[in-house]
């Protein structure tokens, strides 16, 4: 499962995104130290491109989770239904994987999460999720363990009858 951190290094967001085509991803942090991280919500592809747009939101890193108090993006700004420019936004992932100085850079996506998204328990049922995906209209539900660490991620695609069904019975047929 590919998850981002709430405070993401640059020259990773956008080789994911260079390397990916998820539509969206599970953002996770580590409560304290000597814990595990733990699921806190999702954000959007669209979402991380807008944010890469933006180079005064990239800041180095520092020893404590506290970036400065930028203003965020407003909600229109970040809500919006197309894509950037394509080609612009491939010179800016390809500049931002190749330019030693975003190894260093970070931006903070805790103002961009989706915080209240879906999630499920990784032995939750399987017509419950169906039903989950159908009554909300999900494109993908994260899918958390008992301790809420994020062990994958269920999209529409893996639902589908046909793929669905070749896999479960790939699962009860002996090996």
């Amino acid at each position: 499962v590919r998850v981002l951190h709430l405070k993401e290094n640059i020259a990773s967001l956008a080789r994911l995104l260079a390397s990916t085509r998820h539509g969206g991803f599970p953002v996770v942090c580590r409560p304290k130290p000597d814990h595990a991280e733990v699921f806190q919500g999702t954000i959007k592809r669209l979402e991380l491109c807008l944010l890469l747009e933006n180079e005064h939101f990239f800041e180095p890193e520092t020893n404590d989770d506290t970036f400065s108090s930028s203003q965020p993006l407003s909600y229109e700004k970040i809500t919006v239904e197309k894509l950037p420019n394509l080609s612009r936004l491939t010179t800016l992932l390809n500049r931002y994987t190749t330019d030693p100085q975003y190894q260093q850079l970070f931006i903070n996506l805790e103002p961009y999460i989706n915080k209240s998204a879906m999630s499920v328990q990784a032995h939750f049922s399987l017509q419950r999720t169906y039903i989950i995906f159908r009554t909300l209209g999900l494109r993908h539900l994260t899918v958390v363990d008992q301790q809420n660490r994020v062990v994958g991620v269920i999209t529409r695609k893996d639902l589908m009858p046909f793929p669905l069904e070749e896999r479960l019975r790939l699962q009860q047929e002996p090996q």
